[in-house]
């Protein structure tokens, strides 16, 4: 599957309907997003479950703000529209292959389960 642009008219319902959504908020200035860009759709090309989208911060910038994205690229995994991953910085392949097998492997009611706990004990 190829790499999905998301921007204000389609973000909120890629993550709402898909199980598992990877995105690279990146710049076209941006050195390291542009040496991350060809690892990141090498590795979306074998992974046909997963959604692989881009955020371009520049023209979207109310979606970077509103993910707090201070550095770039930032990778953020969302499973279930529970964000389970947020990290600036570029990955080699390796990694990130490790990445999204330990994602995958997330027991995700256990993970609703420490959601709801935390957000009762700051209510």
């Amino acid at each position: 599957m190829a790499v999905l642009e998301l921007d204000s008219s389609n973000f909120e319902q890629t993550v709402k309907d898909n199980a598992f959504v990877m995105v690279d908020f990146w710049a076209p200035w941006c050195g390291p997003c542009r040496t991350f860009a060809p690892v990141y759709e090498k590795v979306a090309a074998d992974h046909e479950e997963i959604v692989f989208a881009k955020v371009n911060t520049e023209e979207e910038q109310a979606i970077a703000a509103r993910f707090q994205i201070r550095s770039i690229p930032t990778l953020m995994i969302f499973r279930e529209q529970i964000i389970i991953f947020s990290q600036p910085g570029a990955l080699p392949e390796t990694a990130l292959r490790e990445l999204i097998e330990k994602a995958s492997q997330l027991d995700m009611e256990e993970v609703r389960r420490q959601v709801e706990a935390q957000q009762a004990s700051q209510a």
